[in-house]
Parts: structure tokens; sequence; C-alpha cells
């Protein structure tokens, strides 16, 4: 009791639960400050069955949740926090991540199917062929999305037709299915004890079964199924990329608020290529030493890096791309692969903002960044001289978590945080200027450009 009477009274917490590919995170913030008082993280195995394939364990997916939870918790009691005053948790996820689980048992059916898996590229050529014209954006007047191996639906499809366990679910009737936020809420709502299973119209809108002008499931969508990760924002109409970008939900703020539509450009190997070469070629240790290495030389010295591990999402969808180092010579060494790593990422998101440019007809004058790979200066700067505008990086770079948090503490029946423009906390940002002459950029400055990119895909 003695303990208590000393706690800090902050007024309402909001938290949010962020499920990512890589790692699972909760934070916590002052909903009266957008100040993040405390998180934890914990990182997820991933697990490569078959050369394309990349599965997640649900159970342990679950558990990371469970973990960062407590270890949140633990810390903020620590500060002398109080816990219940956490009023909403919002949820960001891996969204095209694909479960199946028994409602019966709570048991899942399968491992989740990530969503850079390519094991589904046979049934997206069937259905594409059956097509008229064989076009891969037969759907897209409806979901906005090319028909590919990145969405749910595909990946339903092939645990329906591969997976015993799941096919036996489903004639029974006791197969649930969902992206990595149905799961997570169902399980933390009472799982088999009455769970919740649901989803939220973002999620929804990249499963290839929504129609994202109904804002309802699709029976056509359905019955067509059953035969077998920039964000550009606009209000209320959704509209159609004419260069490869999709057209996606941003947001839906309540059940009778407009919907807010985007214009993604989805890159399948970014942050991930960091990734890669710790674990897989073990040239650096952790992510920071990425910085350093590449830092060391200032250039990749003519070595060319196309991080297509899993096929080249925007603008190309092209799931049979492969990636390519190139330009290699005695001289090459690591730090020249970790230089061609970080030019990799930049010159992807100058595609997207190409593409967006050209659908919008509104050029962007600067780029806001969030997210692990910000803390990179150099990668930071990298990008501002690539794409000839200011880069710009928020002090507290977690806008993914924040904005879940925001739009739980917002929901009706919750209410402790106002979006109103003027009630909304200033947030500090740091800015990276282009340093090199835009007259001076080559017009081709590697393989991850369009121009190179077509090339090698010959």
């Amino acid at each position: 009791m003695a303990a208590s009477s000393h706690r800090i009274m902050l007024g309402p917490l909001v938290a949010a639960i962020d499920q990512g590919t890589s790692s699972t995170r909760f934070l916590v913030f002052n909903s009266k400050t957008a100040e993040l008082l405390s998180h934890h993280q914990v990182e997820i195995k991933q697990s490569f069955p078959k050369e394309g394939w990349v599965e997640e364990d649900p159970k342990e997916i679950l558990q990371s949740v469970y973990e960062c939870m407590e270890r949140t918790c633990e810390k903020l009691t620590q500060l002398n926090i109080d816990i219940s005053n956490i009023k909403a948790i919002g949820v960001t996820n891996q969204r095209e991540t694909t479960l199946v689980w028994d409602k019966e048992t709570g048991e899942p059916l399968y491992n989740a199917i990530v969503w850079l898996d390519l094991r589904t590229q046979s049934t997206v050529e069937r259905l594409i062929n059956k097509t008229p014209g064989r076009n891969k954006n037969h759907l897209k007047h409806k979901t906005g999305l090319p028909i590919s191996t990145y969405f749910s639906a595909v990946k339903l499809r092939w645990l329906m037709d591969n997976v015993d366990e799941v096919r036996e679910a489903v004639v029974c009737h006791r197969a649930m299915f969902g992206t990595v936020d149905s799961w997570l809420i169902w399980c933390l709502t009472g799982g088999k004890k009455g769970g919740v299973h649901c989803t939220d119209v973002t999620n929804a809108s990249r499963t290839m079964l929504f129609n994202i002008h109904t804002m309802d499931w699709d029976p056509e969508l359905c019955k067509y199924d059953s035969r077998l990760s920039l964000l550009l924002l606009f209000h209320h109409a959704p509209v159609m990329s004419d260069h490869g970008l999709l057209t996606t939900v941003a947001y839906k703020l309540g059940r009778d608020k407009p919907a807010c539509y985007a214009l993604e450009g989805s890159v399948a190997i970014a942050g991930a290529v960091v990734r890669w070469l710790q674990d897989n070629l073990g040239i650096i240790g952790s992510s920071e030493e990425l910085e350093k290495l590449a830092a060391s030389v200032g250039t990749s010295y003519g070595c060319y890096f196309v991080p297509a591990f899993s096929g080249l999402y925007a603008p190309y969808w092209e799931p049979s791309a492969r990636g390519i180092i190139c330009g290699l010579t005695q001289f090459t060494n690591k730090s020249h692969l970790a230089f061609a790593a970080l030019e990799a990422v930049c010159f992807q998101t100058r595609e997207i903002l190409d593409a967006m440019n050209q659908d919008s007809g509104i050029p962007l004058t600067q780029l806001q960044v969030d997210g692990g790979m910000t803390s990179n200066r150099l990668l930071m700067q990298l990008q501002a001289d690539i794409l000839c505008i200011p880069v710009v990086k928020p002090s507290m770079p977690e806008t993914t978590a924040l904005g879940a948090a925001m739009a739980a503490g917002a929901a009706e029946g919750v209410s402790v945080w106002s979006l109103s423009p003027e009630d909304l906390s200033e947030v500090t940002s740091e800015k990276f200027e282009p340093q090199i002459n835009p007259e001076g950029t080559p017009s081709c400055c590697c393989p991850s450009c369009s121009v190179c990119i077509r090339e090698l895909l010959r």
C-alpha cells in the first residue's frame, strides 16, 4: 500500500502491440503528450523449410506478445507508473501473413505463412492464366491489388489444398482464418472460450477477398479464390495506380466514419537485407555495424546489389526475379557490399516515389521516414541525396506503433486521445538535406534503378 501511494499519475495511458516480421514490441504512451514511457522488444524466429518458403510459429508470436506486455508493465511499475491507467491497446502487424487455427482446440493448424513467402507462385500463375488476356490486374478494380503471392487469399488456398488438418477443419467448420491481428485478438480476448474473431478494414484490404469500395467481403472474390510493405493518402475515394502501386485502405476511424485510402509501394526486402547480411553471410554482428562498415568506404566502388530474394514487388510485381550482386572486383570487400546494400534500399524507395509522383501528378517535396533503419544516419543522408529531396526523421521513430495507439485511444468508448489537429502534440524531427546537385545525378545510378532492373530481368 505504501508503494502504491507513491505511484506517478500521468493520466490515461495507451499501449500498442507492434507485431512485425522480425520482432514483437509492446509500447506504452502518455495520451496527453504522446511520450513513449516504456517498451520491450522480442525477436521472432523465421524458418525456411524449402527454397522461397518463409514460416513463423503462431505460438511463438503469441508468446512474444505476452512477454513484451509483461516486461513493459514491469518496467512501468519500476518507474512507479500505475499500469491500471492503460485504457486501450492498439495493434499493428505484419499484414498479409496468414494463419489458420482450430476454434475448438485453439491450436494453430500450420505455421504462419509469412507475407514474402513464394510457395504460391504456381497458384498465382494458374489464376492469372484464367483471366481474360492473362491480366494480373484483373481483380484490381475491386481489391486495388494485383494477383500476387504477396496477399493472404492465395496462401489460404495453398493451406486448404496442401495441409490435411486445414482441409479437415474447413469441412468440419472448425477452421478460423486470419492475419496476425486476428490471431492475437482472438487469443487475447479468450481464445476457445469466447475469443473475438475479427479484423479491421486495413488488414482485410490486403487479403484479396475484400472489396475496397463496398468495404465488405466480396462474394465474387471469395468464389474466385475457391476456384483456384510509404503511403500517399487520398481522402474518401480510392485512386487506382497506373504505375504498379497498390490501392489500399489507410484507415477508417469508426463504423460510421468514411474510409481513407492510400497508394502504397510495397518492397519485399529492405530492412531484411540487414538481417541477411548478419545471419546468412556473417559479415556483420549487428545492424549497428552496417553503418560503420559502409561509412568506412563511403562508396560501393562499383558493387551493385539487387536484393530480390522474394521477387520484386512494386512497381514490377515480378515474382520470378532473384537477387543479384554484381560489379565485383578483387578490390571489393565487405564494406563495399555493406554500402551497396544501403544503396539498394534507397533506390527501391526512389522507384516507389517516382511511381507516386506519376500517379498523383503532385511531386513529393520531402520524404517522411520511420522505423528501425532510420537510426542509420548514413542511410538517411544517402536517401536524401538519391531522391534529391529532404528526408525528415521524427525524434521518436516508432510512429507506426504511435499511430496504432492514437487510433485505439481515440476509439468510441475510450476517447482518451484527441485526434484534432490543434490537440496533437508537436513532434520534433531531424531533416537530412540533399548534398549533391540534382543535375549531376546520373540517369543510371545502379542496377536497383528501373533501367537496370529491366535489363537484368531479360
